[in-house]
């Protein structure tokens, strides 16, 4: 197995679809380090994951806007293609299973998770969607809500 963890600011507002009956939503996220050259100028490297995180419910979508630090992590897929001049170009994209919100959106809050409401028309929700909530408002947690119900009830204690 393969597995990709990225922290970065999204670029731009996610946008939320629906393929074949099932939501998706799309986001990129950019991640950036400075390193020095041989020559020791010091340069900046952007590296951009274009991401799909399918899910049953799209709550967090409304968080997902231009600008927010996040925390995730998926599947890595690469794509091969020629770009405009006939270059050859590739794309790094991410089937999401985990996102986690490090910033308020206008990011004065940083690192210190977002701050999420229910309002009274969610009351009735079902379980999945308070769990993938759950784990979606935890940044500072290593173990997410779902993995500690599956350590429960196996009764060894273990959120494995």
């Amino acid at each position: 197995m393969i597995k990709l963890q990225i922290i970065g600011n999204l670029g731009k507002d996610c946008i939320v679809k629906e393929v074949n009956g099932k939501n998706v939503i799309n986001f990129s996220v950019a991640h950036s380090e400075k390193f020095r050259d041989a020559q020791g100028v010091e340069k900046e490297r952007t590296t951009w994951v274009e991401c799909a995180y399918w899910i049953e419910k799209t709550n967090v979508a409304q968080y997902l806007t231009k600008g927010r630090t996040v925390y995730a992590e998926g599947y890595p897929q690469a794509d091969a293609y020629a770009n405009k001049d006939g270059q050859p170009a590739s794309t790094l994209r991410m089937r999401v299973t985990n996102v986690q919100l490090l910033s308020s959106n206008n990011n004065n809050n940083e690192g210190g998770g977002a701050q999420q409401q229910e309002s009274s028309s969610n009351a009735q929700e079902n379980s999945y969607e308070k769990n993938s909530y759950a784990q979606v408002s935890s940044p500072v947690s290593g173990v997410n809500h779902l993995d500690a119900q599956v350590g429960e009830a196996n009764g060894d204690g273990l959120p494995f």
